[in-house]
Parts: C-alpha cells; sequence; structure tokens
C-alpha cells in the first residue's frame, strides 16, 4: 500500500445525500465527520442512492458514481 493510499478515503452516495450543502469539497466532507481529518483525498464511490444536485470540486470519483451524480444534474469537477 502506497502511502499516500492510506489517506485516500472512500466517500459513499448516501453520505453526501444527507449533507446540507451543495458544494462539497474535502473540507467539508472532514467538517461533516464523513472523512477523517487526517484524510489528504476522497474518492467517492456509487453506494446507495442520491436524488439531489451536488457539485464535486476537488474529489475524484467512479464512472458509476459520476454518472449516478449527473443524472441528478449534479457535476463533477475534479
Amino acid at each position: 500500500t502506497s502511502l499516500t493510499r492510506r489517506f485516500c478515503e472512500e466517500v459513499r452516495l448516501n453520505e453526501l445525500q444527507g449533507l446540507s450543502v451543495e458544494e462539497i469539497d474535502l473540507a467539508v466532507l472532514k467538517a461533516a465527520n464523513i472523512v477523517s481529518a487526517r484524510a489528504l483525498s476522497a474518492r467517492v464511490i456509487k453506494s446507495g442512492e442520491i436524488s439531489r444536485k451536488v457539485v464535486l470540486r476537488g474529489l475524484s470519483s467512479t464512472k458509476g458514481a459520476k454518472a449516478a451524480i449527473e443524472a441528478v444534474g449534479g457535476s463533477v469537477e475534479e
């Protein structure tokens, strides 16, 4: 395992659904305690469902997660 991979955390779509903000970045995820304060990056995976528009900034995502976010009018800006 690489040193940087250890600090990259996975985030599920249903965790994004529960956030009250539309624009989501690493700082928002840390503030909501979805990822560790030591996380250097996060990757959104397609697990669960999302039904509201969100904009991801500076986060990576799987193809399935990106498609699900775009299907409800959101966007992914890496």
